[in-house]
C-alpha cells in the first residue's frame, strides 16, 4: 500500500491594499521546520507604504520559504509553504537547518541565517552528497572543498572587499565562514587581487532604492516635477505658545498637549479661515479641488525614514483629541505597525523640523497636496516687547505653497496669522 504524500500549502504574498504590487522581505519570524499556528506572524515586509507583518492563514510545519530577507516578491507570488504539523523534512532540508544552527549567531538583523536561503542553496546543489562527513573545522586553504558560508550578509561583505571565501579560516562549528573571520581577512589583507593592485580607503556602498525610501523619493521629484511651488517665511515670538504649552502640562498632564497638538490646532483654523491651501490640482481635468476635509499629515522620523502619517477629519477634533491622535500614530510609525491607508489621503502637511536643531527650510510639497507648514527650533534670541529689546522664544515659520490654487496674498494671509496665534494664542480662541 502507498502512503500519501502530506498535504502542502503554498501560501502566496497577499494584497496588501493601497493598490500596491509588490513588497520587499525585511525579516523572517520562522525557518524551516517551525511549527506555525493560524494567524501567527511569520514574516516582516516593506511596502512602498509601511511596514507590515504578515500572518499565515495555515497551521502546521514551515516546509520551505520562497525568498530571503533583500527579495523583493510580487502580490500572488509564493511566499511560505506549510505542511502538516510534525511533517518529517527531507535530508537536505534537515542538512541545512543543522548548518542554519551552526552559523547563527553572528549576522545582523534581517540578514539571518533563514530557510530561504537554504532553500536556495539546495537548488544551487551546495548541499553536500550523502555520506561525506564534515570535519569539524575546516582546513584554511582547502580549495578542493565549496567554502560552507551560511550568512548573505557574510557572502555580501567578502565580495565588497574581494575576499576570497574558500581562502578563509572558519572558526564556526562545523567549518562554518562567520562574520568575524571574513572581518579577519579583511584587516589582514587577504584579498583576491595582488598586493600591488590594492588599492587604499574603503569601497563604494551601493543601497538599494526600495520600499518606503522609493517611494519617498518619487513622491519628492514628482513634487518638485509637476508644482510651481513658492516659500514665504516670518519669524515669530513663539512665548506665548510655550506658555500655554507649559501650563497646560502643570494644570493637566493627563491631556498630554505639546507644542506639535497646538501646531496642529493652529493650522486646522488657518485653513478654515483659508481654504485654498486645503487643495489639490487635478490635472486632466483642469480642475483645483477644495477639499471639505482637513486631513492633516505631519512628518515623523523613524528608524525606516521619514513618514507622513495623516490625521483624519482634524476639524473635527479638539484640542486633546488630536494630542491623543498625534501621539498614537507617532507610536506606530516608531514601531514600524503604521498600515499603509494611515500614509494616504493626506490634504495639508505639518513639518516640525525644529525638533532637528535647524532654525529654517524651504519644504517640499507632499505632492498631491497644495501646501505645506515648517516650523523650526524655538530659541531665546533678542526681541523688541512692550518697546525693549528682551530676551523671548522665537520660531521661524516656513509655507511652502503650490502658486496654482493661490498667489502670495492668500498665502501670507494664512502664515500671518498663523504667525499671529502662535505669538498670542487668545487669537486662536477668539476664532475657534
Amino acid at each position: 500500500m502507498t502512503t500519501a504524500a502530506p498535504a502542502r500549502q503554498v501560501f502566496r504574498l497577499p494584497d496588501l491594499g493601497e493598490g500596491l504590487t509588490e513588497a520587499e522581505i525585511v525579516e523572517w519570524k520562522v525557518t524551516v521546520g517551525d511549527t506555525v499556528r493560524i494567524d501567527q506572524v511569520v514574516v516582516e515586509v516593506e511596502t512602498a507604504k509601511a511596514a507590515v507583518e504578515v500572518p499565515v492563514p495555515y497551521a502546521g510545519t514551515v516546509l520551505k520559504v520562497h525568498a530571503e530577507a533583500g527579495t523583493v516578491l510580487g502580490v500572488g507570488e509564493p511566499l511560505i509553504e506549510i505542511g502538516p504539523a510534525g511533517a518529517v523534512e527531507d535530508p537536505a532540508a534537515a542538512r541545512y537547518r543543522e548548518e542554519e544552527q551552526a552559523g547563527s549567531g553572528n549576522v545582523l538583523i534581517g540578514y539571518g541565517t533563514g530557510g530561504a536561503a537554504g532553500g536556495r542553496r539546495r537548488r544551487r546543489g551546495r548541499a553536500r552528497p550523502a555520506g561525506r562527513t564534515a570535519p569539524e573545522t575546516a582546513p584554511p586553504a582547502r580549495k578542493a572543498q565549496a567554502p560552507r558560508v551560511i550568512s548573505p550578509l557574510v557572502r555580501r561583505i567578502a565580495a565588497e572587499h574581494g575576499i576570497d571565501v574558500a581562502a578563509v579560516t572558519p572558526t564556526g562549528p562545523r567549518g562554518v565562514v562567520l562574520r568575524r573571520d571574513v572581518e579577519q581577512a579583511i584587516a589582514a589583507g587577504t584579498r583576491d587581487e595582488p598586493a600591488a593592485a590594492r588599492t587604499p580607503g574603503p569601497a563604494d556602498e551601493r543601497v538599494p532604492l526600495r520600499g518606503l525610501r522609493r517611494a519617498v523619493a518619487d513622491k519628492l521629484t514628482r513634487s518638485r516635477r509637476e508644482i510651481p511651488d513658492a516659500t514665504t517665511w516670518v519669524d515669530a515670538d513663539a512665548t506665548g505658545l510655550v506658555a500655554v504649552k507649559d501650563a497646560l502640562r502643570e494644570s493637566r498632564p493627563d491631556l498630554g498637549i505639546g507644542l506639535l497638538a497646538l501646531l496642529a490646532r493652529i493650522c486646522v483654523s488657518g485653513l478654515h479661515r483659508f481654504p485654498e491651501l486645503n487643495s489639490s490640482v487635478d490635472t486632466e481635468r483642469a480642475e483645483i479641488v477644495r477639499h471639505g476635509r482637513v486631513n492633516l499629515g505631519f512628518a515623523a522620523q523613524t528608524d525606516r525614514g521619514l513618514v507622513v502619517p495623516v490625521v483624519r477629519d482634524a476639524q473635527q477634533m479638539t484640542t486633546e483629541e488630536l494630542a491623543a491622535e498625534l501621539a498614537r500614530l507617532t507610536g506606530l510609525a516608531r514601531d514600524g505597525k503604521l498600515p499603509p491607508e494611515a500614509l494616504t489621503g493626506g490634504t495639508f502637511t505639518l513639518n516640525n523640523y525644529g525638533v532637528f536643531g535647524v532654525d529654517g527650510s524651504t519644504p517640499i510639497i507632499n505632492h498631491p497636496e497644495a501646501a505645506l507648514l515648517g516650523v523650526g527650533r524655538i530659541t531665546d534670541r533678542p526681541w523688541v516687547h512692550g518697546g525693549a529689546v528682551v530676551p523671548r522664544k522665537v520660531t521661524q515659520l516656513s509655507l511652502t505653497f503650490d502658486h496654482r490654487v493661490c498667489d502670495g496674498g492668500t498665502a501670507g494671509g494664512f502664515l500671518r496669522y498663523v504667525a499671529d496665534c502662535v505669538e498670542n494664542p487668545a487669537v486662536l480662541i477668539a476664532h475657534t
